[in-house]
């Protein structure tokens, strides 16, 4: 049966952005989880990942039918591989989310929840950064795109911020040596989620211009 390649291209990249505005839910959700210290959300985003996992999986398997089927070329050949990439990457985020979540819920209930504003200023920096990389993608806007990657700094020296207060909170009471540690892996899953936003805009300016703008590069 012959694919219909352009059809099937266009549900790709609208169920690509699909998945993507679920996650985006996901971490405007982490915003609340981290500022409110809400447990009960916390518990949903960290129980939501198997309508997100399962998007992912059918995207992957949509691609790898039409990369066998549609014997695709130049700009449908760089969507595809594009929305393997992505869907990946958003699904890593969600990974990101659910790992926050679980610590935000063992501080909590061991009454040892406290945090910088750095901290929360890295979670909305993070969504932010994702909304521009997901209208980025859908606009292909190469200039969004790089304004996304230049964003990424600030969420470094935010996780800066937090790495430092967690030393001086350590200093004045070491028994809060655990809670401080759980608090810096928080801190490094929103860097590492900034990370990955930044990989999907890279992602994106191959996706447009056929070109890798990785370590550096633009």
């Amino acid at each position: 049966m012959p694919v219909h390649l352009q059809s099937r291209i266009i549900d790709l990249r609208r169920n690509l952005l699909a998945l993507g505005a679920l996650v985006e839910q996901r971490v405007a959700s982490v915003i609340d989880v981290v500022r409110d210290g809400d447990t009960e959300l916390a518990r949903k985003v960290r129980s939501g990942d198997v309508e997100i996992d399962q998007m992912q999986l059918d995207l992957e398997n949509e691609c790898m039918r039409l990369l066998a089927l549609g014997s695709p070329v130049a700009s449908d050949l760089r969507m595809i591989l594009t929305a393997m990439r992505v869907s990946n990457e958003l699904e890593r985020i969600a990974d990101m989310c659910k790992g926050i979540s679980k610590r935000v819920i063992r501080l909590v209930e061991a009454g040892n929840y406290r945090y910088p504003p750095a901290l929360v200023q890295m979670a909305e920096a993070a969504l932010g950064m994702l909304r521009n990389v997901l209208v980025a993608f859908s606009n292909e806007d190469i200039k969004l795109c790089l304004e996304v990657r230049r964003s990424d700094k600030y969420v470094d020296d935010l996780n800066k911020e937090t790495v430092a207060w967690a030393r001086e909170w350590i200093e004045t009471d070491v028994e809060k040596s655990g809670a401080a540690i759980e608090l810096l892996s928080i801190a490094q899953r929103l860097e590492r989620l900034a990370d990955i936003v930044t990989a999907i805009a890279e992602d994106t300016v191959f996706l447009v211009e056929g070109r890798l703008v990785r370590h550096g590069a633009e």
